[in-house]
């Protein structure tokens, strides 16, 4: 793989390539509101290059912060996939490291109940990997389902943060967040490539300026 793959920008303009980053009038599942950018972080399955590279992006990230003199990543023994994207990310991590994959099951499936699958001790700290955030709300809903089964959690990596004030509330819940790609810097990725108009752009900005102006006014 060639040293200049390990970007971000690169990511971001394979994510516009596949058809993952989309514009018009969409519903975004988690927060349950319209959103000007349909982002699918999934579509990277189909590109083992690419795939490869976001895992690579991911365990830089954590490599970068774990050796900084005040390190921004906590120690830990376990990588937790949410499913179903971040659990796709995190089997890929689990395989690059080394390090025990688990993943909470917060509903029941089939047969299973709800719980934890995968081997874990009392005490452990696990990484919680997602593709996408906008609140949170599947993130906290894992870490809250860990932490019950006595798995603690610092730390959160997601592949796209769509900066909808997820760091802020994560934050309030002690968990520190670390993105490989923020939304406005992939949109104004695409603006300079000519990808998007400037008016599609400023319009996808003054939504997430908005959205944001809605955290704050909320208190989150």
């Amino acid at each position: 793989m060639k040293e200049q793959s390990l970007d971000n920008l690169w990511l971001a303009q394979v994510l516009f390539d596949l058809e993952a980053v989309q514009f018009g009038n969409f519903t975004v599942s988690e927060s349950a509101v319209s959103s000007p950018v349909f982002i699918n972080p999934k579509a990277l399955i189909s590109n083992p290059t690419a795939f490869r590279v976001a895992i690579k992006l991911m365990q830089q990230e954590i490599n970068l912060a774990q050796s900084l003199r005040r390190p921004r990543v906590h120690p830990f023994e376990l990588v937790a996939g949410v499913p179903v994207g971040g659990l796709l990310l995190a089997t890929a991590y689990s395989l690059e490291t080394s390090i025990p994959l688990i993943y909470a099951r917060s509903r029941p499936e089939g047969t299973g109940k709800r719980g934890i699958e995968g081997h874990f001790n009392p005490g452990d700290t696990a990484l919680v990997v997602d593709d996408l955030i906008t609140r949170g709300s599947s993130i906290l809903e894992t870490a809250s389902l860990l932490e019950e089964n006595g798995v603690k959690v610092k730390d959160v990596i997601v592949l796209i943060d769509r900066e909808h004030g997820a760091a802020e509330r994560l934050h309030k819940k002690g968990y520190n967040l670390i993105s490989i790609l923020k939304l406005e810097v992939m949109l104004t990725h695409y603006m300079s490539r000519g990808l998007i108009s400037e008016e599609t752009y400023h319009g996808c900005v003054e939504y997430l300026r908005s959205k944001q102006g809605e955290n704050s006014a909320n208190g989150n």
